[in-house]
């Protein structure tokens, strides 16, 4: 049975709020119409604005005030030109990188060259680096490539002498370092390569190869790359070291189907192979070396697999920490770079990372090749400069408070936007206009010949860039010097490898030296006629190495202090003059002359001729041994 309906209470509620709903919805209807009145005048007045004749404004006179400029504008790099002489001067030499259709990598690596004095007549000859056809290239047989050096005969005229001496040798050849090992008095040479290397003792101008004798020329499964002498033990003797690229051979290569998309089969990148340790050889004196690469504490493994790290392509030896004894920094390829500090008891540390050096700004690595260093500033500031892979800035660390603590100013002085296009190996420091600032050079150049079909922005021929530099209170510390300012000859495009700079015509200003990989080798002549004046000085040790190789220069000028160290090994695959020439600009004399030989002795001279050579010898003291 329902229950019956409960009774219930009148709704007086709802009666008000019926109410209430009618008085809102009338406000609403009355707001409306005002909101619709006051929108029809305002469409009135807009139609009488748009429609209405134009005035003409009244023109008003202000006062105009100047701002004041706040960005320095770039400085503007003197004109200083380069021109090719290497047809004038009688140079020939063809870099043969044996390439033959199947794409091996140490092609694309290879072109050294060295300036130095062989027959001591003063005057810079050239030496440049060959590579060979392969042993199993089934071409019809050509006349086996050699080496070439150039003997320097004056007035940037050259003859080749390469039978004569004793250098008319075939193998797959890479790098040089040249350097007095033995104290005799001439210029010996050292040649890196795919395989055995190659050490040739100069004897009054005819070489002896003694690779085997001197206990130098490595393992035959090694791929070697830049080398250098330095004396990393003070013991008056100079040592070796020779970087190691990457555990390669042809079976190894050829396995790995490398290839460009649209194009074929491809050079394959480094990450494809295994990484290596250098070789560090201790002079013994007698003309004998032992290998101590383990016990010096330069055999970096990998933490994580334990196997080799290394993949060397570049090596700069200088004392970073100012102790008196030679460190030294490697460039490596895809791996983090090394600084190995000299602990000054027979070993090293590797402390890349600490330093600051072993990675770019994200904490990346790059693939460095060529690299130098140099105080850039004329003070204490240091900077090491490495060329790195297209796509890739130029790394420019800097160390301006403490020696050992690095930032990467790339971007900051200019350099990087600049450099990250290119592919750049050859790479050195270098004072181009003689206005006592140490410029910078770099070769460029791709390895694959086909790249710009798969990377628009990508050529194999590139041209080399010269950086002016304009100083720390310019907008940016290096400007990059156009066709106008250096000639159209310095950039023309090429395969660039090698580098390197020296004064062939003894007219103090410094030319350069260009190899292409599988092409020529350009020799430009520095043509500046802005009437900078010059020091240059030839240091010969007594109880440090006779080359006196690591050796610290001050000029003195005025306030001014031109800071230069003794270092032939610079840039890729190639060596530098030994002689140090120090531009001082409009001065035209010095103050004086202060040298801090390898061994710790101090001299200062004081009366020291501009424009022209002076040669220092050590004062008496202790003999090398």
């Amino acid at each position: 049975m329902r229950k019956p309906p409960a009774k219930t209470k009148p709704n007086l509620e709802m009666d008000h709020e019926e109410e209430r709903d009618d008085a809102i919805i009338g406000r609403a209807v009355r707001w409306s119409l005002v909101a619709l009145m006051i929108g029809s005048v305002g469409f009135a007045v807009m139609a009488y604005f748009l429609n209405r004749a134009e005035i003409e404004p009244q023109a008003e006179e202000t006062e105009f005030e100047l701002l004041e400029q706040r960005l320095t504008p770039l400085a503007q790099p003197p004109e200083v030109h380069f021109v090719d002489i290497t047809d004038e001067a009688g140079i020939r030499f063809q870099h043969e990188n044996g390439a033959y259709g199947d794409k091996l990598l140490p092609e694309t690596m290879g072109g050294g060259c060295a300036f130095l004095d062989f027959d001591a007549d003063g005057d810079q000859d050239i030496l440049f680096v060959n590579s060979c056809r392969w042993s199993w290239d089934q071409r019809e047989p050509s006349r086996p490539a050699t080496m070439a050096l150039y003997r320097n005969d004056g007035g940037c005229q050259f003859t080749d002498v390469t039978a004569a001496v004793g250098l008319d040798v075939t193998f797959y050849g890479m790098g040089a370092a040249v350097a007095d090992y033995d104290n005799d008095g001439d210029s010996d040479i050292f040649i890196s390569a795919v395989g055995p290397n190659h050490l040739f003792r100069n004897d009054s101008g005819q070489f002896v190869e003694v690779s085997d004798t001197a206990g130098v020329a490595g393992e035959k499964n090694e791929w070697s790359s830049s080398c250098c002498w330095f004396d990393f033990n003070n013991d008056g003797r100079l040592d070796l070291f020779v970087c190691n690229y990457i555990r390669w051979t042809k079976e190894l290569d050829l396995s790995q189907d490398f290839r460009l998309v649209g194009v074929g089969r491809a050079y394959g990148p480094p990450m494809a192979f295994g990484g290596t340790f250098p070789y560090l050889y201790r002079n013994e004196g007698g003309g004998r070396f032992t290998d101590v690469s383990a016990a010096a504490g330069i055999q970096i493994t990998n933490p994580s697999t334990g196997r080799p790290m290394a993949k060397s392509m570049g090596v700069a030896p200088i004392d970073l920490d100012r102790d008196g004894w030679l460190d030294l920094v490697v460039a490596n390829d895809t791996v983090q770079n090394f600084l190995l500090q000299n602990r000054r008891d027979g070993t090293f540390e590797e402390v890349g990372a600490l330093a600051g050096i072993a990675f770019d700004a994200a904490g990346n690595a790059r693939g460095g090749m060529g690299i130098d260093a140099a105080c850039y500033r004329n003070d204490q500031t240091l900077a090491v400069a490495i060329g790195n892979y297209s796509n890739e800035m130029t790394a420019f660390y800097c160390a301006a408070e403490s020696p050992l603590q690095f930032v990467d100013t790339a971007i900051a002085n200019g350099l990087g936007p600049a450099t990250r296009l290119e592919l750049t190996f050859g790479l050195f420091f270098f004072d181009y206009d003689l206005d006592g600032r140490l410029d910078l050079l770099a070769a460029n150049g791709h390895l694959e010949e086909e790249i710009n079909r798969v990377q628009a922005s990508q050529h194999y021929r590139q041209p080399p860039q010269l950086f002016w530099n304009c100083g720390p209170d310019s907008a940016t510390e290096f400007v990059a010097v156009s066709r106008d300012r250096c000639g159209e000859e310095f950039h023309r495009e090429l395969v660039g490898r090698g580098a390197a700079f020296a004064d062939i015509d003894e007219d103090g200003d410094s030319d350069v030296l260009l190899m292409q990989a599988g092409g020529r080798a350009r020799l430009l002549r520095n043509e500046q006629h802005l009437g900078h004046h010059w020091v240059r000085l030839q240091l010969i040790g007594r109880s440090c190495t006779r080359d006196a190789i690591g050796a610290w220069i001050e000029v003195h000028v005025g306030d001014a202090v031109y800071r230069r160290q003794v270092m032939p090994t610079r840039s890729y695959l190639s060596q530098c003059e030994l002689p140090v020439t120090v531009g001082i600009g409009k001065a035209n004399r010095v103050d004086k002359v202060v040298v801090d030989w390898p061994d710790g002795l101090k001299q200062e001279l004081t009366e020291v001729e501009t424009d022209c050579l002076t040669r220092v010898e050590q004062p008496e003291g202790r003999e090398r041994s």
